[in-house]
């Protein structure tokens, strides 16, 4: 019988993670990728730049609604692509195409103790102006691989910008 609720009364402690994904969005046009200057008030990366994304929350799977039952199993498809497409439009303003490509992952403890799994993907602007989140954002820009070295961003961003372009260029 499938689950009629989320709970963790079952779940082992020692392997409970946050989902958390993030996206490089590319512009074909101009063969840029989208970076976002996070607010100096961020507990986490204030004033670095960044890109992206979000938390997978409980809400964001409504169990009584799965995209499929597999046996006990209720499936929700396209979670990920689902999260970041909600996540470039409250954040950036614009839309992402659906199609996700993976880019490399890291599983890090927050200064809070809470272990995090963080997928990173490549995904291309599909359409909108960008306006940067009120109060999580407070600039952004199109960057080139050479451009995107004069930013202070966070760690691993500017590889992941070079590999963004690298992919959708071939």
């Amino acid at each position: 019988m499938p689950a009629d609720k989320i709970h963790l009364g079952n779940a082992k402690q020692n392997k409970l993670f946050y989902f958390v994904a993030n996206v490089v969005v590319y512009r074909e046009s101009d063969k840029r990728c989208l970076i976002l200057k996070r607010s100096e008030n961020e507990k986490a990366h204030p004033g670095k730049y960044g890109v992206a994304g979000g938390k997978l929350e409980w809400e964001n799977i409504p169990i009584e609604n799965p995209t499929r039952i597999n046996g006990d199993i209720l499936d929700f498809e396209n979670a990920a692509e689902s999260l970041l497409q909600r996540e470039v439009k409250e954040e950036a303003g614009i839309k992402i195409e659906q199609k996700l490509h993976y880019i490399n992952s890291v599983a890090f403890i927050r200064p809070d103790g809470i272990p995090v799994i963080l997928v990173k993907f490549a995904a291309k602007y599909k359409s909108g102006e960008v306006k940067p989140e009120i109060g999580a954002f407070t600039d952004h820009a199109w960057v080139s691989e050479e451009e995107v070295k004069n930013y202070p961003c966070i760690l691993g961003i500017k590889e992941e910008v070079a590999q963004t372009i690298k992919l959708f260029s071939e």
